[in-house]
């Protein structure tokens, strides 16, 4: 009989043994399987969950982080914005003087009055820049309004839609005299006007020179409605002004 050695006998054992533990592990692997598929699939869940949170934490970190950048793009695009249409609005002013032919200083419009019942503002240009109470407003559209008081650095104006800043106007087209007053409103109104005043829907209402704080020719508004008063002998017309009185920020105040 062969007569094995130690080291052989081992080696032998040692394969067997592999070969044995190999064959009840896929033989066990369904059991195995079943015993512990809840806490497998708790061990799953839970895994899921933790990674979940992480991510949704780690998400919400650079949404902020993006949040913020967008909101710090959008301010310099308002910021760019804003000195765009200023940069415009300058522009169409210097313009407008170079043109015009008339001394004008610019000015910006810095308050407006909170009350309801009057339209005035403050500008920021007073006597040492030579402005003068009664001088005239206006902008590269027409006639804006009046200064009624001023200071050293700041004056105040009425603006054309005050109901207390009457303007003597004429129509354009046949040269029909009337007053045009504000009506706190985004309109004004002429009136005294005759009966037969030869006047219609989209005629150009301009100041008549009649008196000395208006120069003649500055564009006012033009008619949209006409109507009669009570008494059926004079008429008035409603005005769409040239100039938005709520949107103005910068104007030009006429040097005599």
């Amino acid at each position: 009989m062969l007569k094995l050695s130690r080291k052989t006998l081992i080696q032998l054992i040692v394969v067997a043994s592999v070969l044995l533990l190999s064959y009840s592990l896929i033989h066990l692997k369904n059991p195995l399987q079943k015993t512990f598929k809840p806490q497998l699939s708790l061990a799953s869940l839970l895994k899921r969950e933790m990674g979940g949170i992480i991510f949704y934490h780690r998400n919400m970190a650079e949404k902020e982080t993006l949040q913020s950048a967008v909101d710090s793009l959008r301010s310099r695009l308002f910021d760019s914005r804003e000195i765009y249409l200023e940069n415009t609005r300058l522009k169409s002013l210097l313009g407008f003087k170079q043109k015009s032919g008339l001394r004008l200083v610019p000015a910006r419009i810095i308050a407006r009055s909170p009350d309801s019942w009057s339209s005035s503002a403050t500008i920021d240009k007073g006597k040492y820049n030579g402005i003068r109470r009664g001088m005239v407003l206006i902008s590269p559209r027409g006639l804006l309004g009046r200064v009624v008081e001023c200071s050293d650095n700041t004056s105040k104006i009425l603006l054309i839609n005050d109901p207390s800043l009457g303007v003597s106007s004429i129509v354009q087209r046949s040269r029909q005299e009337g007053l045009v007053n504000g009506t706190l409103g985004s309109t004004l109104i002429m009136r005294y006007l005759p009966k037969d005043a030869d006047i219609i829907s989209g005629d150009l209402i301009v100041t008549s020179g009649l008196s000395q704080t208006y120069p003649k020719g500055l564009l006012v508004g033009r008619v949209i409605t006409i109507g009669s008063d009570l008494s059926g002998l004079n008429r008035y017309a409603i005005i769409k002004p040239a100039v938005d009185c709520s949107a103005v920020e910068e104007l030009l105040v006429i040097i005599p």
